[in-house]
């Protein structure tokens, strides 16, 4: 988008985005997975990307991701008691299933004899769990199996779980595909090893260029973060219109990408631009996925608000979300302060996870700074202190919308599909069924929680415009029909059918 296109605006906060947020200078930039799975600290050498790149194209970032390493032989000794035959055999399993580079979209078939000789064939359950089988409920069959590991019935489970495995395939149905990276889950945590089993998914990490073509495909392909991005974007421009120094916090940059329209709409104010001081906070682990430091992003967005001459300064601060501190942020006085918060408090460690509670702390801190506005945008599903059984019952409905809507957009037979959604998102379930504790860091929580959050640091609501409301449901038009724009307790959320995905709101 030009930023002429923005000129004749007659809204009072002269915010107009277009529905498509790449430009020349950010073309086909991808900012977040949040979702988004772990990197290797050095990439691969054998690329097959299907996106050519550029110096000035963005690569994709892991999204605060943990910067895992392969386990020692002695803390994998350690874990498994001594048997670390049984390490590899699981690892064995799951790379049987996510396939190799030849035979990627081959449907899994592999067969897990584990206890069936400890469970009696004619036993009543037996016999339900065959039905199940027999009817191709795979969801039920998925419940059947989870309850049983809830209950630590390891014979019972993994005999379950060999029976599922002929259900489930990487290149099936949507519940298939789903179905395949959830019973990976389920058997690194029946191995009480699902940290080492999360690390080994490394093995098949793609290179940076792939996995960005992976990512860009996902973002295109569906709505989730444009939308985060806009509704984010059009709070802060409506929270800070009538002011001159604008001082944005942005807890998570990646590549920045998010701010692009906002300086455009910036330079098109009446009067000419405020000046835009950005402190992006990141983590070194990032800088992988960048090809480099945050003196990346700082040059690409200092281009472009040079070239709409928009008066521009960047700070870069490479450090945890849990670490960060006052004196980090150089607030200054007289600039209205802006702090966006897109799709990754849920990686901060609440109560349940450390004493210090960094999560409520944080929160703390920015309220301390007296922002204008605190942008807060966060997948809406309730992962984090559930237990168990009840997470994994919600993971298999969140993401059996998520890969229905992408079964929307990404035919059956398009090549990288397959790829897509284990690079981008079976990663990231298999860290919320196997991994406990500190090392699992997907921990998503609904609206009504982030409120209460929100509520006890000292926050109130900030109204959303309607405007950018409109702006959002134009962009919709674009995709699927099924996908929904819903309004309620001064939120917004993007839903796929009956299933909220997505929630954006503001604070102050």
């Amino acid at each position: 988008m030009q930023t002429s296109d923005l000129s004749d605006s007659n809204q009072t906060h002269y915010w107009r985005p277009t529905q498509r947020m790449d430009t020349n200078l950010y073309a086909g930039d991808v900012s977040q997975e949040s979702l988004f799975l772990v990197q290797t600290p050095e990439p691969a050498h054998n690329s097959s990307s299907s996106v050519s790149f550029s110096p000035d194209r963005f690569q994709p970032d892991p999204h605060h991701s943990p910067d895992y390493t392969y386990p020692s032989m002695l803390e994998t000794d350690q874990a498994f008691g001594g048997n670390v035959d049984e390490l590899h055999v699981r690892l064995s399993e799951i790379e049987a299933m996510l396939g190799t580079d030849q035979d990627y979209a081959e449907s899994f078939d592999v067969s897990s004899n584990w206890g069936r000789n400890d469970v009696n064939s004619n036993s009543e359950e037996y016999r339900i769990m065959e039905d199940i089988v027999a009817r191709g409920d795979l969801k039920q069959g998925l419940l059947v199996c989870a309850k049983a590991v809830a209950e630590n019935n390891a014979v019972k489970a993994d005999l379950l779980i060999s029976m599922l495995r002929p259900l489930v395939s990487v290149s099936g149905e949507p519940i298939q595909r789903l179905g395949a990276y959830m019973l990976e889950g389920l058997v690194a945590r029946l191995s009480s090893s699902g940290s080492f089993i999360y690390k080994g998914l490394k093995c098949k990490e793609p290179t940076g260029g792939e996995l960005f073509s992976y990512m860009l495909l996902l973002y295109e392909a569906c709505p989730y973060f444009k939308f985060g991005y806009l509704s984010a974007n059009g709070a802060i421009a409506e929270a800070t219109k009538n002011e001159d120094r604008i001082h944005i916090i942005d807890f998570q940059i990646a590549q920045g990408g998010q701010w692009v329209t906002l300086i455009q709409a910036l330079a098109a104010r009446p009067g000419g631009p405020p000046s835009l001081r950005i402190t992006a906070i990141d983590d070194a682990r990032n800088a992988f996925a960048r090809g480099g430091g945050l003196n990346i992003v700082g040059q690409r967005l200092k281009k472009l608000a040079e070239a709409c001459k928009v008066p521009f300064e960047f700070n870069g601060l490479v450090v945890s979300g849990s670490d960060i501190r006052t004196e980090h942020l150089q607030v200054q006085p007289g600039e209205a302060l802006a702090v966006n918060c897109a799709f990754v408090m849920h990686h901060m460690p609440d109560e349940s996870v450390d004493p210090q509670n960094h999560r409520d702390r944080l929160l703390r801190l920015i309220k301390s700074l007296s922002p204008k506005v605190v942008t807060l945008v966060e997948q809406e599903a309730n992962v984090n202190t559930a237990k168990f059984f009840h997470r994994f019952q919600e993971a298999l409905s969140y993401y059996s919308a998520m890969f229905d809507s992408i079964d929307a957009t990404l035919p059956r037979d398009h090549k990288d599909r397959i790829s897509v959604e284990q690079h981008c998102l079976a990663g990231e379930i298999v860290n919320i069924l196997a991994c406990e504790g500190v090392e699992r860091e997907e921990r998503h929580e609904v609206l009504a929680k982030w409120k209460s959050r929100f509520t006890m640091a000292g926050f109130s609501p900030y109204p959303l415009s309607s405007y950018v409301n409109a702006t959002i449901k134009s962009l919709l038009e674009n995709y699927c029909d099924k996908y929904r724009l819903e309004e309620r307790d001064g939120a917004l959320f993007l839903g796929w059918m009956n299933r909220d995905l997505v929630s954006s709101c503001a604070w102050r």
